[in-house]
């Protein structure tokens, strides 16, 4: 699965296994409409292993802890279950110890779906994924919401009260003698300044979504902005526009602009290249192969129908590579610029500042959230493939 995209489920009794490298915490939070907890007895963890319809199970150490819910059992007025992880060592983020949940059918153990939170850095909780009841339905939807300030804040958000550890009362003292008073004609020498404010804390991960509601967004590597506009419609076409120019007057480079579209599960659908111009029942077109990459404006262009895509296409991934085998340090001004098809008026650029020597670099994702919007993440990482196959693993990664 993809951040976002979500499942119906199958099994009326699922088991959410949450592993990582490290041993992780893993909770369940019982949740009415308005995402609160009913008291405390609606966190279920490993000081409160079972409530009503979910319960938590162990790994000891040596296998994943789990959050299994009863669907069928979870009480009137509960519409989601969210389940959490966090670092069993104090103080550990889960940067480089990326956790990976997979939802199984509790009776069978069968795979439903699998979901790795991507790109986390310095976050100390995570809810991963919810089970949610939506139109009598029971899905399962991947979250990877992230906390800098562990477990307690998130139990904090959804209601919980989390108690705080009293502080050790001081010892009574005697109180010090008034201080003698200063003569008359000295002069008080004024208080020392204040220290500087110290910054505000950084937001929670995903606080503050960039969205189109200012017009153009020019995105920053791995920043995200979401397609949508205050008071319009969704966008129904885009075009997706990949540039380049040689490093060197006089050079002419061959690069290939691409799209992979994958599934919920990150599973590969489709490539659209130059040798496969259209995909996806013509819904992904691709403009041709641009041989020099000399001339103004865009050297590649990908039309994307999102109103004619299919469902199961809920993740792509736009991808240049240097065929030929030049590298990205012989590239000027590569770019990607999003604009939509129906005006084309351009609504979100990301100019790539570092190269690297690589022949294959995956610019941006396109991802369809739950609520049907679509969300672009600049990327900009650099990898060794000079065809789009080869960029189909890395971009699975990437998603």
């Amino acid at each position: 699965m993809t951040p976002g995209s979500n499942i119906p489920l199958t099994a009326a009794r699922v088991a959410v296994d949450v592993a990582a490298p490290v041993r992780l915490d893993v909770s369940g939070l019982l949740l009415t409409a308005d995402g609160k907890v009913r008291s405390d007895d609606d966190f279920i963890f490993y000081n409160q292993p079972a409530g009503p319809g979910v319960a938590y199970r162990s790994g000891n150490g040596t296998a994943p802890d789990a959050i299994t819910v009863d669907t069928s059992a979870v009480p009137a007025g509960i519409e989601k279950i969210v389940v959490t992880a966090s670092p069993d060592a104090a103080g550990q983020t889960f940067q480089g110890i990326e956790p990976t949940a997979t939802i199984r059918n509790a009776d069978d153990g069968s795979v439903l779906a699998t979901f790795t939170p991507p790109q986390l850095s310095g976050e100390t909780a995570l809810v991963i994924v919810e089970v949610y009841l939506r139109n009598g339905v029971w899905k399962a939807r991947a979250v990877g919401q992230g906390y800098t300030n562990g477990l307690a804040g998130i139990a904090t958000d959804f209601g919980v009260s989390v108690e705080e550890p009293a502080p050790a009362a001081a010892p009574v003292a005697a109180a010090p003698p008034p201080p003698p008073p200063a003569p008359v004609a000295q002069q008080q020498a004024p208080p020392p300044a204040a220290p500087p404010a110290a910054p505000p804390a950084a937001p929670p991960l995903g606080a503050g979504k960039i969205n189109l509601d200012k017009g153009r967004v020019s995105l920053q590597k791995n920043q995200t902005v979401s397609l949508v506009k205050g008071g319009r419609p969704m966008l129904s076409q885009v075009r997706m526009g990949l540039g380049w120019e040689p490093a060197y007057r006089g050079a002419d480079i061959d690069l290939d602009a691409s799209v992979i579209a994958y599934g919920p599960k990150r599973n590969h659908l489709d490539s659209c290249y130059f040798g496969k111009l259209s995909i996806l029942n013509g819904s992904i077109k691709h403009s041709g192969d641009n041989l020099t990459g000399e001339g103004a404006g865009d050297d590649e262009v990908i039309m994307v129908d999102l109103g004619r895509l299919p469902q199961e296409a809920t993740g792509l991934v736009f991808t240049v590579n240097s065929f030929s085998g030049q590298k990205f340090t012989d590239v000027a001004k590569a770019y990607c610029r999003l604009l939509d098809g129906a005006t084309g008026e351009e609504l979100v650029r990301f100019d790539l500042t570092n190269a690297e020597a690589q022949t294959g670099v995956i610019m941006c994702k396109l991802i369809r959230q739950f609520s049907g919007e679509w969300e672009m993440t600049a990327l900009g990482d650099f990898v060794k493939s000079r065809t789009v196959r080869g960029m189909v693993k890395p971009s699975a990664q990437a998603l």
